[in-house]
């Protein structure tokens, strides 16, 4: 008796492969319509790489913020236009000198910030307009900003993290499973015939890649790039047998 795929059955949304979102302490971002935030604790949550900080924004309001390097309980970050070039702080992009690391960058102005969160990344600021910011991603892309995105200064904390090798692999299911990501991820063809298409019998061929169905379902649809066509078309065939005049 067959069973579903992994891939289909993901899909379906099971406690099985839903990330533990339960436990993540909250979403990480910056507030809007603040001007300072006191750090109270450096804070470790199992849905973000970075270490956090939980603040308490001076309208009596608490939240969590991506921890900078260098940073100390007890310290007050300034966030807005009257901020100072400092560590840990939040500006616009606009008053931002060039030249200068920033993280946590806004992707729309007063989203909170979606580039450049995860440990030891920054972005650059390279040029300056009167339309857009220019920012050097961490991955080497140049990226336009709306002067008005706002970004903090500094680099995410964690900066190493991927230098300790996992050594066993228990330990990485443990790290994947963290957040449901799927550990081992085996070929196909090492499968048995009734967990994946391309599963086989142990023999010594082992995989049955071949073109997918033309109307494969989801789960199925796996192999070479069926094309959409074989074969020589008709109609270029009438033409080159057509005679010349």
């Amino acid at each position: 008796m067959g069973k579903n795929l992994t891939q289909q059955a993901r899909g379906k949304g099971g406690p099985s492969f839903t990330a533990p979102s339960f436990r993540y302490l909250g979403e990480a971002k910056v507030k809007y319509g603040v001007t300072s935030a006191e750090v109270l604790d450096v804070v470790k949550s199992q849905g973000h790489l970075a270490p956090l900080l939980s603040v308490k924004y001076n309208d009596g309001t608490s939240g969590l913020m991506i921890a900078p390097e260098g940073i100390r309980t007890g310290q007050i970050l300034k966030v807005g236009p009257d901020a100072e070039l400092e560590l840990g702080n939040t500006l616009q992009l606009k008053d931002v000198p060039e030249g200068t690391t920033v993280f946590n960058i806004e992707g729309m102005p007063g989203d909170g910030g979606k580039y450049c969160r995860t440990t030891g990344t920054f972005g650059k600021v390279v040029s300056k307009t009167d339309k857009a910011i220019s920012v050097l991603l961490p991955s080497k892309r140049i990226k336009e900003f709306h002067l008005n995105c706002r970004a903090t200064l500094g680099i995410v904390a964690g900066a190493g993290r991927k230098d300790k090798p996992f050594l066993k692999a228990g330990t990485m299911a443990h790290y994947r499973n963290a957040r449901k990501k799927r550990f081992p991820q085996m070929s196909g063809s090492a499968q048995n015939a009734v967990d994946h298409p391309f599963g086989n019998k142990r023999s010594s061929r082992k995989s049955k890649a071949r073109p997918a169905p033309q109307n494969a379902p989801p789960g199925r649809n796996v192999g070479y790039i069926r094309p959409k066509r074989t074969g020589q078309s008709k109609t270029k065939a009438i033409i080159r047998e057509a005679p010349r005049r």
